[in-house]
């Protein structure tokens, strides 16, 4: 039965792509400014690894940058994509409020599990009025490996998750799923790969089709309840 749902934020909830590539440019010209960078914004670089946690990012795309500058970068990236959904630059995917209702008025707890940074997705969560539909957001800050399968993993030992759902765009996310006994199910969005999607329980190109697919659990609880 489907009782609890986890999303992905980037890629699955939010349209990170709208702030992506103007948040990136930015980051990159203050690179260029500090005379640590000299080429093209590696845009379609960072589009192939998104999903992955920002230290990782970096790691891509400065391979030859001490961590310092990484460091340095990371938190000049934060606080360009933090000021741009501020501004109202980003955007959710269509339905995401209304399967939210949804799901919680049919009983089913919804949590985010995310490998984007605490203060990002709080900036997120803040502007778009998540925070009563969503039982709590967590972040792969919270944990020491990194691993979105550990992040799921607390998630189901601090709530108690016996059945439900990880949804998301990326394999981290299938994976998390898989590793941890529940429904893979797989976003065909902007960063999503077929190759990775393959390995998903179910795919849905539309948050909507949620409905469609968690109704029979519903009820069939309602029914035994």
């Amino acid at each position: 039965m489907v009782q609890s749902i986890i999303f992905d934020m980037d890629g699955t909830l939010f349209q990170t792509d709208k702030i992506l590539e103007v948040s990136l440019e930015d980051t990159f010209n203050y690179l260029r400014s500090l005379n640590k960078w000299d080429q093209e914004t590696p845009i379609d670089k960072y589009r192939e690894i998104m999903g992955v946690p920002l230290p990782k990012v970096w790691e891509a795309l400065l391979p030859d940058h001490t961590i310092e500058i990484r460091e340095q970068t990371d938190a000049y990236f934060l606080n360009r994509l933090i000021r741009n959904i501020k501004s109202g630059k980003g955007a959710l995917y269509p339905h995401v409020k209304e399967i939210f209702s949804y799901l919680k008025e049919n009983h089913c707890s919804i949590y985010i599990a995310s490998n984007g940074l605490t203060e990002y997705l709080k900036a997120i969560v803040n502007y778009y009025d998540l925070d009563n539909l969503v039982t709590e957001t967590f972040s792969i800050q919270q944990i020491q490996s990194l691993n979105k399968s550990d992040l799921v993993l607390s998630i189901i030992k601090k709530y108690d998750i016996t059945h439900g759902a990880v949804v998301g765009d990326r394999l981290s996310d299938i994976n998390a799923a898989k590793d941890n006994g529940l429904v893979a199910i797989g976003c065909k969005f902007d960063f999503a790969q077929e190759e990775e999607l393959a390995q998903a329980d179910i795919v849905i190109d539309d948050l909507i089709e949620l409905k469609a697919i968690v109704s029979p659990f519903i009820k069939r609880t309602s029914i035994s309840g």
